[in-house]
């Protein structure tokens, strides 16, 4: 991102437009997407024993189910993706965004990298929120775990704040790399 774009999402989220993206502007950018979300979060905290309190165990097949998404363009490595598997407490809400960003941001529907996944977190020994199949990945490839948003990471400001008015936390503001990940924890 150079410094002109850096400046423009900087005013998006009310930080001081000033071309550096730094602490202040990281406050901001989270502040703001704050300030979207549900006044009451509709999903737990983002700890091992409150995920697995609201949403069982993971991997559990009974609390899994495949969402429609067929006609939203959702599509990986260009063939189309008909259906999401996820837990069924995050459906309506992830499907609401996929709505959403099919009308705003749709190209980014066209790079899904995927949502329910039974593995561990990489590099650690508790679960990935992907074991739930209560987060989704999307354009890997320009927002990996390694590469800082938004210097680097080119998710969009538009596709976090679709997410967070769901109170889905994105993972490129809130931890400042990662930015394919959203996830619905608070």
């Amino acid at each position: 991102m150079n410094k002109a774009e850096i400046i423009e999402l900087q005013k998006a989220v009310g930080a001081s437009a000033d071309g550096f993206w730094g602490p202040k502007s990281i406050a901001a950018c989270q502040q703001h997407l704050r300030r979207l979300m549900p006044k009451v979060s509709p999903w737990p905290k983002s700890d091992q024993q409150s995920v697995r309190a609201y949403y069982g165990e993971p991997g559990n097949d009974i609390n899994l189910m495949s969402l429609n998404v067929n006609g939203l363009g959702v599509r990986y490595e260009d063939n189309p993706v008909k259906i999401i598997r996820c837990h069924d407490l995050v459906a309506d809400s992830l499907l609401r965004v996929l709505q959403e960003l099919k009308q705003t941001a749709g190209y980014i529907l066209t790079a899904y990298d995927g949502c329910f996944n039974f593995r561990k977190m990489r590099g650690g020994n508790s679960w990935s929120m992907h074991a739930w199949g209560i987060a989704v990945d999307f354009d890997a490839g320009n927002n990996g775990n390694h590469t800082s948003w938004p210097v680097r990471a080119t998710m969009p400001l538009k596709v976090m704040e679709a997410f967070s008015r769901e109170g889905w936390l994105s993972a490129g503001a809130f931890w400042g790399r990662d930015a394919m990940h959203f996830q619905a924890t608070q």
